[in-house]
Order: structure tokens, then sequence, then C-alpha cells
């Protein structure tokens, strides 16, 4: 009885096999034919189908053969989608783009060019990481809007701009933060002023301002005392501007306290560099310590510089 229900499962699996085998052979046969007709309308079927895997391995073959030829266009706008359905956008935009630039007068272009974009956001990665694809996709968005400035999907790139340009408004805000950890405290002062002049209207400002008050005094404080006076006057006024401007700042009583300090510093840095004049153990030392000047570029042409972990 054992015997001849093992004999019975082991005919199935033999079934099942031949069968799967069958089904498989069958779509490799049609790959691998001539009969272009044939596969171009199983490649549509199976991409109705949502076995875009499948119609993907059709189209690539069909795509050259097609070339020049009436069906040409449907099958690229085919051949594209499937790659976005696949989620590989960056062969898919790339077919959206050639499909756009090869049928300009194609009532999908306009459909095609706004993809383009939409890939590349969709390709655009956590702000800490390489922003290049942010970057591309907001110029690709910005040339769909102003191609098809009438057209529906305008609303919807604008939208997918503004998303962009806060990611990298949040890098260029991290960025100059992370000088400031690392006190690298010239560095972050100008980080600070650069992230305030390329993004005037960010929700970080009061922050910033105020980081760049800390960070200007912090530089001073650091530096030679030849140096000490004017680095200090500048956090002063950095001080100053950040009280005119934000006077119920819970960072207020902190801005004070840096001006109070800054201003102290300037007195001992006076007096320190008057004794030199006569001391000159005391300026062989002054002269010895070393001031480091960095300056680093603006984040908004420095997108693809990483934050450590």
């Amino acid at each position: 009885m054992f015997k001849k229900q093992l004999i019975f499962l082991a005919c199935i699996f033999v079934l099942l096999i031949t069968v799967l085998g069958s089904c498989k052979s069958k779509y490799e046969k049609l790959r691998a034919s001539n009969d272009n007709a044939k596969k171009y309308s199983e490649a549509i079927k199976l991409y109705n189908k949502k076995e875009y895997s499948k119609a993907l391995g059709l189209f690539e073959g069909l795509v050259t053969r097609y070339r020049g030829q009436e069906q040409a266009e449907d099958l690229y706008y085919y051949y594209a989608y499937t790659n976005y359905k696949l989620k590989d956008y960056t062969s898919a935009r790339y077919h959206f783009k050639t499909f756009a630039d090869t049928y300009p007068s194609s009532s999908r272009a306009e459909e095609c060019r706004f993809m383009w974009g939409y890939c590349f956001y969709l390709d655009s990665p956590i702000f800490s990481l390489d922003q290049e694809n942010t970057s591309k996709a907001i110029e690709s968005l910005q040339l769909f809007i102003n191609l098809y400035p009438k057209s529906d999907r305008v609303a919807e790139a604008s939208k997918l701009i503004q998303n962009l340009r806060d990611k990298l408004e949040q890098k260029a805000y991290a960025n100059a933060k992370l000088y400031l950890t690392i006190s690298d405290y010239q560095a972050a002062t100008i980080a600070f002023n650069n992230t305030l002049r390329d993004y005037p209207d960010t929700k970080y400002a009061e922050e910033l301002e105020f980081l760049t008050v800390r960070a200007q005094y912090l530089y001073a404080q650091h530096s030679r005392e030849d140096f000490q006076e004017e680095r200090y006057n500048q956090a002063v006024v950095y001080a100053n501007q950040f009280a005119d401007k934000y006077p119920n700042s819970r960072y207020l009583k902190e801005d004070k306290q840096y001006k109070k300090d800054s201003e102290q510093g300037i007195v001992k840095t006076k007096y320190i560099l008057a004794e030199a004049l006569t001391n000159q153990r005391l300026a062989n030392k002054i002269a010895k310590k070393d001031t480091t000047k960095i300056q680093p570029p603006s984040e908004k042409g420095n997108e693809n510089r990483k934050i450590p972990n």
C-alpha cells in the first residue's frame, strides 16, 4: 500500500515538473523565436497581467527590431513603464527621456518628460547621502514646468521640487552643525552664514543665527591673541543682530552671555598684547600659536558632501 502511494506521488511530481517545464519552455521558446508580432502581443498581455519581468524579457528584444516602424512609439512607451514598474528607476528615467526626445510631438511626450524627473525624485536618497540625484530631479522637474507651463502636472512637479529643496536645506543645516560639533569654529561660522544666505526662508533660521553667534565666539576664543579682538568684535555684531531680530528668543539669555564674554575677551586680549610689547618671551609664545583659516564652500554647491556617521 505504501509502495503504491509512493509511486502515485512520484507520478504527480513528475507531471508537475513536466507542466511547469513546458510552461517555461513555451515562454523561452517565444522569446527565442523570430515571431515579433506574437512577441509584441504577448508582452502587452504580460504587462497588463503585471508580470513585468517576463514582459521586459520580450520588450528588450523588440525595441531595436521595431525601430522606425509604426508600432515603435507604443512599444517604447510600454518598455519605459515596464522598467518603472520593476522599480529600475535609473533605466526608466533614461527611457522616459529618450521617448520624449524621440517623439516630441507625441501625446505622451509630456507625461514621459514628467516621469523622467519623477524617477530622479524616487532615486533621491536621505539627506545625509550623496544628493546628485536630488539636484538632477530639481533640474528635470523645473525643465518640465518650463516646457509645459499649462500642464495639469505642474502643481505636482512644483510640490516635488519643494520637497527636494527641503531635503537640500536639511543637509546644509546638518552639515553646518557638524562643523560646530567637530570644533571647526571658523568653518561653522561660514557654513551657518552660507546656509542662511542660500535658504533665507529656512525654518531653522533662528537656531542658525544663534549658532553663528556661538561659533564666532568660540572661533575668537580659540584664536591667537593678535586675531582675537577682531573676531570677538564680530561675535558682538552677530549677538546684537540676533537680539534685535529675535527679542523673545529662547536663546536670548545665552546670546547676551556670549556678547558679554566677547567684550571681556576684547579687554583681556588687549591687555595681553600690550604686555607682549615689553615681554619678548610672551610675544614669542603668541607668535608660535597656530591659527587656521578654512573657507568651506556654500552648501548649495556642496550637496554631495556626506555627513560622517
